[in-house]
């Protein structure tokens, strides 16, 4: 079947929450400028909002929101903010109000409400009116209501909470999915649902977290189920086993934006620059086999895959490296065949018969360590077992 192009996309807003949920996960502590030199590679990828912090936490969030709020050009900051007024101050004199949204966080769930909070429902309900309404009253428009624990709350509370806020002043609604507890189609059917309570003029974003590792199929079928908005974190960093990962969400969008019919205006170019920023600051690998980021997202080692991306690389690839300002890395080791040494050969116009390709082969796949060798490293193999078959040649 094929995708229509020409049809209206709706645009879909990217909230990167790296430096705050990405930072509460251990190990995961960033300085005020390395958060600022951060946000300035993720705001050149094209990203809409950043979440610069928890600025009434400490004096070092106060700051990093102060400096991302003179520092970035693009991009509009955003805070995490407690239901309370003296938090709401202290984001304000952090980051003003201008391309500034204010996030206040509710409280969305029963459990939440009993065993965290200790409060009832209409007192969680109220504090959060207050809050929305004393920061609109202090010139905020950009007010946002970030509902932890959306997910496992019951349909009455998050529909009070929610029309509440929208009513004192919220102009989004975010819904967490705090323990990453919910299957694609019920995160889905949420989305859906307030979406109908809110009506097309309030923006409904996703906050997924990854514990059964649907936080990306989960934002995904939140998309397709009419939100506007997507919160996700460079390398899916965050709580726990993290969020849903910027790259992947992006390259999504990308590659099958058509099909979902939305459009996002980031660019997948910047996005591993701003990787490697984020993992000078914080230590981070990635796992190898790691999407987009991983060092074998784009290698290949194995015999058959190699020969048909030595005739076209397209038959192995469908995300394509240098969109995402990778190499393509072809690999020799153990599993790779006889065919790509020939490849090499050719390439380089070193005749070889049977028995130095065999020598060469035999070197490569005995490694006990399973190690690798690149083109460049077989080609250097090559010319040493032809020389060496050479000089034993007789003269």
């Amino acid at each position: 079947m094929n995708q229509r192009t020409d049809l209206p996309r709706r645009r879909i807003s990217l909230f990167d929450s790296t430096l705050r949920d990405g930072e509460q996960a251990p190990g995961n502590t960033m300085s005020p400028r390395q958060k600022l030199e951060i946000a300035l590679a993720i705001e050149a990828v094209g990203v809409d909002v950043i979440e610069a912090g928890f600025p009434a936490s400490s004096p070092a969030e106060f700051e990093a929101t102060r400096l991302l709020s003179a520092g970035l050009c693009s991009a509009r900051i955003a805070t995490l903010n407690r239901a309370l007024r003296d938090d709401v101050r202290v984001a304000i004199d952090a980051g003003g109000t201008a391309r500034h949204r204010l996030q206040i966080l509710a409280t969305g769930s029963e459990m939440h409400l009993k065993h965290k909070r200790g409060i009832d429902r209409q007192e969680g309900v109220r504090e959060v009116v207050d809050t929305l309404r004393y920061a609109s009253s202090l010139g905020v428009e950009d007010l946002s209501l970030g509902v932890e624990d959306a997910t496992r709350g019951s349909d009455e509370l998050l529909q009070e909470l929610i029309e509440e806020s929208v009513t004192a002043g919220a102009k989004s609604v975010v819904l967490g999915d705090t323990t990453g507890c919910l299957l694609p189609g019920e995160y889905g059917s949420l989305i859906g649902k307030v979406r109908s309570w809110v009506g097309p003029a309030i923006a409904v974003s996703t906050h997924c977290h990854d514990d059964l590792g649907l936080s990306l199929a989960n934002a995904l079928a939140g998309i397709e189920a009419g939100a506007d908005e997507v919160q996700a974190t460079l390398a899916g960093i965050g709580e726990r086993a993290g969020n849903t990962p910027l790259e992947e969400l992006i390259s999504v969008l990308t590659y099958k934006g058509a099909q979902l019919e939305v459009s996002t205006t980031a660019a997948t170019e910047g996005l591993y620059r701003a990787f490697e920023v984020l993992s000078d600051a914080i230590g981070l690998t990635a796992p190898r086999n790691k999407a987009i980021f991983g060092t074998n997202a784009f290698a290949t080692q194995a015999g058959i895959h190699l020969a048909g991306i030595l005739r076209d690389p397209i038959t192995y690839e469908y995300v394509e490296p240098a969109r995402f300002g990778r190499p393509r890395i072809l690999l020799v080791g153990r599993s790779s065949g006889r065919a790509v040494l020939r490849y090499v050969a050719d390439r380089i116009d070193v005749p070889l018969d049977d028995a130095v390709i065999e020598e060469v082969y035999k070197e490569v796949a005995n490694r006990t360590n399973g190690e690798c060798t690149d083109l460049a490293g077989v080609r250097e193999l090559i010319l040493r077992h032809q020389a060496a078959t050479t000089e034993a040649e007789p003269r």
